[in-house]
């Protein structure tokens, strides 16, 4: 893995057998999704992240065994951006905690972030169905988990109501986007009793 960093941005390089990914995180406040996963519904996801979080994404390249199915890619893809993120922003001078609880229609979700150092996701969430088109919504869970490994932080999704499979998975991506709005702002102090944030 190949890492760049500059002053709001980070870049992310990763080659394997299964992916070839070279990423972007922005932090311009443009909230913008340049490129594609070539996955449709998980570009929509990434979209809806940028716009909300105010982020911006460039993926320059994302080549993935797709033949076989979607689980390399949207894996690949978030280690990416959970490393890229964890690179790109210094936790010990952030507000660290973000949450929101956010509806799409029927369903809404609540979803809280603390910028710890440390990995744990919990992912609180059923669906009615298995795909949203052709995306299987079981990526969606192993998606957070590969961010949040990377990222290292800690990371709880819930669903308080839903039905429509597409509301849910929307209504997760704005709540992530919203909570981490929320944690990255400024700090003019380390928000911690330890008074470091590894």
């Amino acid at each position: 893995m190949r890492i760049e960093k500059q002053t709001n941005r980070c870049c992310v390089e990763r080659e394997t057998l299964e992916t070839e990914i070279k990423l972007w995180l922005i932090d311009d406040g443009k909230g913008e999704l340049l490129g594609s996963s070539k996955i449709g519904f998980l570009d929509h996801m990434l979209k809806t992240f940028c716009r909300f979080s105010t982020l911006s994404l460039s993926l320059e390249k994302f080549e993935a065994d797709l033949h076989v199915d979607m689980h390399h890619g949207v894996e690949d893809l978030a280690l990416a951006l959970g490393t890229a993120f964890r690179e790109l922003f210094d936790y010990s001078k952030m507000k660290r905690f973000g949450h929101a609880i956010v509806p799409m229609d029927e369903a809404l979700t609540l979803c809280s972030i603390d910028l710890s150092g440390r990995s744990l996701l919990n992912f609180q969430v059923s669906f009615e169905t298995q795909t949203i088109k052709d995306f299987p919504v079981e990526l969606l869970e192993e998606f957070f988990k590969s961010f949040a490994n990377n990222a290292r932080i800690t990371l709880h999704i819930v669903k308080m109501f839903g039905k429509n499979s597409h509301h849910i998975a929307e209504s997760i991506f704005k709540a992530f986007a919203i909570a981490t709005r929320n944690a990255i702002e400024k700090s003019e102090s380390t928000q911690s009793t330890k008074g470091v944030i590894d």
